[in-house]
């Protein structure tokens, strides 16, 4: 029998590439709805209850609301807003973390998929914090490199303005008032004391991210180098289809460059780890729109019917 799916907020930029992951799969049925209906209340609600599973591409407002319409008990909810990623009661969709993670995911009926920014910070810093090398306590800074596809369809559009300002043909930081909204799940999920010292950039180019933290070795627990460090997230992410670290001095093969555009496109992720005996780098490479979205919320969909991670998925 097919799950029954429907995506409430097809029509955004992770609703869209969700959809096209369906395209060649046989154990789904999408629920579709009138596009003149989209907004409609009383209609989202009817195919929210006839839906297995539903999907809310939805801004966190409206996404709270998709939740509050639900009254089938057998409907599951995969939220890609930011929501509900710090509520308890949800689980939260990196499954590579643990076990437990994993297991939330396949047994609960509400997912939180991680947001594009935190999908980087956290896969670096969590396996570290879980292990006590990287104390919560330790001052935690973090850059993100991301395509414009980030911001959804207003940026979208600026970007692609042919009447653009020349602004948006260089790279441009921003939330510099340290407010951004992926903090407080960098934060929760990460097992942090504060929040991290976080410089988002989004840069002319449609889709990918690197999303890089820098450490002191003398500010960790035990001797810790590059090379440790690497070995011990290897171990840690070993046999996971969708995380990988990547050999140690494999930036050489591009010269000592990571591209933030590298993976556009792929669904997997990337970890680097440089450096020396004072300093380390460690690297995220993946899409935003992948990993960091669409990409995550069908890896949730593939544990929930028990099918393996990449199943539809680009990798």
């Amino acid at each position: 029998m097919k799950t029954k799916i429907f995506i409430d907020g097809s029509e955004g930029t992770t609703g869209l590439r969700i959809n096209e992951r369906f395209m060649n799969r046989d154990d789904i049925e999408l629920i579709t709805i009138d596009p003149d209906l989209r907004k409609d209340l009383a209609e989202r609600k009817k195919k929210i209850n006839e839906s297995d599973i539903t999907f809310l591409c939805l801004p966190d407002a409206a996404a709270r609301e998709a939740v509050q319409l639900v009254e089938n008990d057998h409907v599951r909810i995969i939220d890609s807003s930011t929501a509900h990623r710090t509520e308890s009661d949800w689980a939260y969709g990196f499954p590579e973390l643990s076990v437990n993670h994993r297991n939330s995911i396949k047994e609960g009926r509400f997912v939180a998929v991680p947001g594009c920014h935190a999908t980087g910070f956290i896969s670096l810093v969590y396996p570290l914090t879980a292990s006590d090398i990287l104390p919560s306590n330790y001052p935690i800074s973090s850059f993100s490199l991301t395509g414009y596809s980030g911001g959804g369809k207003k940026m979208i559009g600026e970007y692609e303005d042919a009447n653009r300002h020349a602004d948006f043909s260089a790279p441009r930081e921003y939330a510099m008032s340290q407010q951004h909204k992926h903090l407080k799940e960098m934060k929760w999920i990460a097992g942090l004391d504060r929040e991290p010292l976080f410089s988002p950039i989004v840069a002319d180019y449609y889709s990918g991210m690197i999303v890089t933290v820098p450490l002191y070795t003398h500010l960790l627990n035990g001797k810790q180098t590059p090379e440790s460090v690497h070995t011990y997230l290897t171990e840690y992410y070993a046999n996971q289809s969708l995380v990988h670290v990547m050999p140690f001095g494999a930036e050489s093969e591009t010269n000592g460059f990571l591209s933030g555009n590298h993976l556009t496109g792929y669904d997997g992720l990337n970890i680097y780890v440089t450096g020396n005996e004072d300093r380390i780098l460690l690297t995220s490479q993946f899409d935003n729109l992948g990993k960091g979205a669409s990409g995550a919320a069908i890896q949730c969909l593939n544990i929930m019917l028990g099918c393996e991670d990449d199943k539809g998925l680009s990798v």
